[in-house]
């Protein structure tokens, strides 16, 4: 594997490649990352992961600065792995030479709503990020976590609008056996908090098992799925039900008639905040 810092080199490795498969990542890499770069050599060739924890997306009073970086660990087990050629993994200035940068802004209707609500700017700093990264690969595939749902939406979105020719894939989310989400930040939970998390997608699924027994009341869903996290000592951000296609809330007709839905989730236990979501 190679590892390049520049985008010069970068550029170097990858010319005249035609069928370049890219798994863009903050590091800390974990299996769920593995996974998503095994789906990326399986549609393209050669394959180019990228780490960089990008500033823009994080808000003042986020963790920027204790995100973790673990560099040459993630080094170690994509060598181990061998589905990916060549790593990426620029300094700030390299994506960032000027101190104004150039702003990728999506659309209020869906930049705007639950991540973007509860994180002004994210989704400006995640597109930002993701535009200037294809710029630098020219990937024909790209590949993304369902986990970051509205994310894989937003990137999806962006590549529309700017006529990017870039196929975006999906890998479903990879969990743990007791059914947490795998995450970077999953390490901050103390043990206490590692035995509650899955709470977060038991809760998920138990709204799931009530949509398919006929109840199709989603405020109502919504609200007792809060209201049983709140309990375990969770800080919720959101528990909502919207629809696949474009994050809006669905009507009762729309839930009755079969309508697509995903249910999103954001919540806190202790100082971790965690993400998750389920199709229904």
């Amino acid at each position: 594997m190679k590892v390049v810092h520049t985008i010069e080199d970068l550029r170097d490795q990858l010319r005249g490649q035609l069928r370049v498969s890219f798994v863009p990542t903050m590091g800390n890499l974990h299996q769920g990352h593995l996974a998503l770069m095994k789906l990326a050599r399986q549609h393209g060739d050669p394959v180019v992961a990228s780490i960089f924890v990008n500033r823009m997306q994080f808000g003042p009073n986020e963790d920027f600065d204790r995100y973790p970086r673990t560099l040459q660990s993630d080094i170690e087990k994509l060598e181990r792995e061998r589905d990916v050629y060549v790593l990426f993994a620029p300094d700030e200035r390299e994506l960032y030479p000027e101190p104004q940068s150039y702003r990728v802004q999506p659309p209020q209707e869906l930049g705007d709503i639950l991540e973007g609500e509860c994180r002004p700017g994210f989704f400006v700093g995640v597109s930002t990020v993701v535009l200037k990264l294809f710029s630098c690969v020219q990937p024909r595939v790209a590949v993304f976590g369902k986990k970051d749902y509205q994310q894989l939406m937003v990137i999806r979105n962006m590549c529309r609008q700017f006529q990017l020719p870039v196929e975006i894939l999906a890998h479903e989310t990879v969990r743990a056996d007791d059914g947490l989400a795998l995450s970077s930040r999953n390490q901050y939970l103390q043990e206490a908090e590692r035995t509650e998390a899955p709470s977060l997608y038991a809760g998920l699924r138990e709204l799931q098992s009530r949509l398919h027994a006929g109840e199709h009341d989603t405020a109502t869903l919504e609200a007792d799925a809060v209201a049983r996290l709140a309990a375990r000592g969770w800080s919720v951000d959101y528990i909502a039900v919207r629809r696949q296609r474009d994050l809006h809330k669905p009507s009762v007709d729309e839930v009755a008639a079969g309508e697509p839905l995903v249910v999103l989730a954001a919540a806190r236990l202790g100082v971790t905040r965690l993400i998750d979501n389920l199709e229904l």
